[in-house]
């Protein structure tokens, strides 16, 4: 479900996160005089390159989503939904239907983890499906669909911030106003999601809000999200930063150095048990070890009303070897170049997430408020769900 709830915003939270080089961007958007582009931010070349890509049928918006082009629970939910505009224009008038069934099907198929992606894909269909009239109109019902999950996707993470921005702040008042230190997994900031994000909305509505803090960022091997996006976010922005081995965090948390952790995730169950990416359950454990709050940050989209158990239920992506195997980076004269890591002989395995256990996370932060992390308490903020 994809929540309307908008709240008010204080003048200190900017109008958007994403600042290139000055200019204002959100990470996926239309263009053309027809609307018939999806236009997206190129990630597989950030750091070190910034380029947008015109997407222009629901086959190159899925290769999109597989290949990580786009990337981030919120994203490749609003992608799909695009993706799912797209097939509207291709889908011929006597098997619109059929023709939409089959895109539905190919787009859940490219990332079995996040559930943003499946529920944008339900959404468009139940949006459609309610639709009658021509081809052309169906087509528009299609677009307004998409473009209204983009936006619900903007306000709910505008709103994570606000609802987590009071507990950094209550963290700064604990610490007299000395630096508060946030560590992070992955990247849950606005490349993950439409605008603003997830893990790092409260970090940006705080440092716009004044308040001193620094992010530790996890490397998060093997694609480097941390080292690679949410370090060119947060260097954007402004925001103080170190880039941290994945292992890391643990030694930072036995001597005081972190005074809250944050994370994203990529499917919530109805008790509370998180999936993100890989690592981040060991984080958890640390920060349950040694005191430290530890958050998850998400919309409405990322909870699976329909799995309770998240060891048991959350389906894991494994990835191909070669991202463990291999390491791209920037040459010292500006080539960017991928390099092996390990004998040519070896084999990897390469799990794309983790499942972090409720009872290690302090509390779920979503566009409606804190919930607790138990069937309970996430039901007190969604009790339509009470089933």
């Amino acid at each position: 479900m994809f929540s309307n709830l908008i709240l008010k915003t204080p003048r200190c939270y900017t109008a958007s996160t994403m600042n290139v080089n000055g200019r204002r961007y959100r990470t996926i958007w239309l263009e053309g005089p027809d609307h018939g582009v999806v236009r997206i931010i190129n990630q597989l070349l950030l750091p070190h390159h910034f380029e947008t890509l015109d997407l222009r049928t629901v086959e190159a918006v899925r290769r999109a989503i597989k290949d990580m082009y786009v990337r981030g629970a919120g994203l490749i939910g609003a992608a799909a939904a695009y993706g799912m505009y797209l097939a509207a224009r291709e889908a011929g008038e006597a098997s619109f239907e059929e023709d939409l069934l089959a895109a539905a099907k190919m787009l859940k198929n490219t990332r079995p983890t996040a559930s943003n992606l499946a529920c944008a894909v339900d959404t468009m269909l139940a949006a459609l499906r309610s639709r009658q009239g021509k081809r052309a109109q169906k087509i528009e019902a299609a677009r307004l669909a998409a473009e209204a999950i983009a936006e619900g996707d903007v306000q709910s993470c505008r709103n994570i911030g606000l609802y987590g921005l009071e507990r950094i702040r209550a963290a700064a008042e604990r610490k007299k106003g000395e630096t508060v230190h946030i560590l992070t997994h992955c990247n849950a900031g606005w490349l993950a999601f439409v605008d603003y994000g997830t893990a790092l909305s409260p970090v940006y509505a705080a440092f716009d809000a004044g308040i001193a803090l620094h992010v530790w960022i996890d490397e998060t091997r093997p694609r480097n999200q941390g080292a690679a996006l949410t370090a060119w976010e947060l260097g954007g922005h402004g925001v103080p930063h170190d880039l941290i081995p994945d292992n890391a965090g643990g030694h930072l948390m036995q001597h005081g150095m972190v005074d809250l952790v944050i994370t994203g995730a990529d499917r919530v169950t109805r008790r509370g048990d998180a999936a993100n990416k890989i690592g981040t359950y060991l984080k958890a454990l640390a920060a349950k070890e040694n005191g430290v709050p530890f958050y998850v940050a998400l919309p409405s989209s990322t909870f699976d009303w329909n799995m309770s158990d998240g060891l048991e239920e959350i389906p894991i992506e494994e990835r191909d070897a070669e991202e463990v195997r291999c390491m791209t980076g920037k040459t010292a004269d500006g080539r960017i170049e991928t390099v092996r890591i390990c004998p040519d002989s070896t084999p990897a395995r390469n799990w794309g997430f983790d499942v972090t256990p409720a009872r290690y996370i302090t509390g779920l932060i979503t566009e409606r408020g804190i919930a607790e992390p138990s069937e309970q308490g996430i039901l007190k903020l969604y009790p339509e769900q009470n089933s």
